[in-house]
């Protein structure tokens, strides 16, 4: 209807916006990227094939140079294409990484931290689902991968570096069980609450401190986690690994509570 304006979201809105509104235009060089990823889908192009080259771009597109540039940054910076310079340079199809794109969405939080109850509510609703599918499908190498990874934390720390070492190295413990699960959009999340307690000021501060740590009691749950995951007991693998968000989420926000100045919610 003639008269009505499109309302514009705030700068806080659109700051959180998940999603381009369909009644919202993209700018060119967007629409330009998104044109690109389809050429790649239905040209087939795997990593490594070669792109058209700029001026080709600039002809199929009806685009002036710098917007065609612009859109060759963005789908770089997305991890998707990249450029070589020098005979035979150009631009590439590249392979996407998992861990260029947790980093891309952890960046998307540097200035407004979820609180470690934010993060644990994502872990007690997924992570038990990844044991279950996993349970029953490791091979034996990825157990040894998994035990070589407890053994960095099944003795006391001689200090507070290997302490912290320690810690993290818990997270990677489930890390590993995240990229063996057989649902890649699960194991992807899950991979995404690991990483953003990697980087968690709050929880860097609790995994750097002297103080005694919950090492013995998160070895006891994965021990057994181990077990049903050898086993097949998918059912016992969901139930352990639930009992071993919320303790590890429980003591978390213990740890947090005692700092202060540091809330255990936002």
């Amino acid at each position: 209807m003639s008269g009505i304006k499109e309302k514009q979201d705030p700068a806080d809105n659109q700051g959180r916006r998940l999603f381009t509104p369909a009644g919202k235009v993209k700018r060119r060089p967007e629409a330009i990227a998104d044109l690109v990823k389809d050429y790649i889908r239905t040209q087939g192009l795997t990593p490594g094939a070669r792109l058209p080259q700029e001026r080709e771009l600039i002809d199929r597109f009806k685009a002036a140079k710098g917007t065609v540039r612009e859109a060759m940054k963005a789908l770089e910076t997305q991890g998707l294409i990249f450029t070589r310079s020098g005979p035979g340079g150009g631009a590439f199809v590249a392979q996407p990484s998992a861990q260029h794109a947790m980093e891309l969405m952890s960046t998307h939080f540097f200035f407004d931290q979820p609180s470690l109850s934010d993060v644990y509510a994502i872990r007690k609703a997924l992570e038990p689902e990844v044991a279950a599918l996993v349970a029953g499908h490791v091979t034996d190498g990825q157990l040894s991968l998994l035990e070589n990874t407890m053994r960095i934390y099944d003795h006391p720390p001689g200090d507070v570096e290997e302490q912290y070492r320690q810690r993290v190295a818990e997270l990677d413990f489930h890390s590993q069980l995240a990229q063996l699960c057989p649902n890649p959009l699960l194991g992807l999340l899950c991979g995404l609450m690991q990483n953003l307690l990697r980087e968690h000021p709050l929880a860097r501060q609790i995994y750097a401190d002297p103080a005694p740590s919950s090492r013995e009691e998160g070895l006891s749950f994965q021990y057994r986690l181990l077990a049903a995951l050898k086993d097949g007991r998918g059912e016992d693998a969901r139930k352990i690994a639930a009992e071993h968000m919320a303790f590890a989420e429980a003591y978390m926000l213990a740890r947090a509570h005692q700092r202060k100045g540091f809330p255990t919610s936002d």
